[in-house]
């Protein structure tokens, strides 16, 4: 029975470990997301600062990346951003995120 409860104990040691590098990994993509769009926005170093909170503040309206490519994608209504190459930024940024952390 010990080693039953030694394997659960390891497996929800390892869920929670993915869970919080998965949390690690999507902050520090919306940093970089909110760095990207804030230099098509032009804006200075205290506005680029304040811009990427509201980014990853923004990811905390629901699970997934919908939330973060809504705001996104209204914030750049104006500067022909399309879909997908919001999408492409959004995945390529995350790969780099992720490669911080192996």
């Amino acid at each position: 029975m010990s080693s039953f409860e030694d394997r659960k104990k390891s497996f929800e040691k390892k869920f929670a470990h993915d869970e919080e590098l998965q949390f690690k990994v999507s902050a520090r993509r919306n940093k970089y997301i909110g760095e990207w769009v804030s230099q098509i926005l032009g804006y200075d170093d205290k506005k680029k600062n304040e811009y990427i909170q509201d980014v990853i503040k923004a990811d905390f309206a629901e699970a997934g990346d919908e939330d973060v490519f809504r705001k996104i994608k209204e914030d750049l209504k104006n500067y022909n951003k399309n879909d997908e190459e919001i999408r492409k930024k959004m995945d390529e940024l995350n790969e780099k995120a992720k490669s911080e952390f192996k």
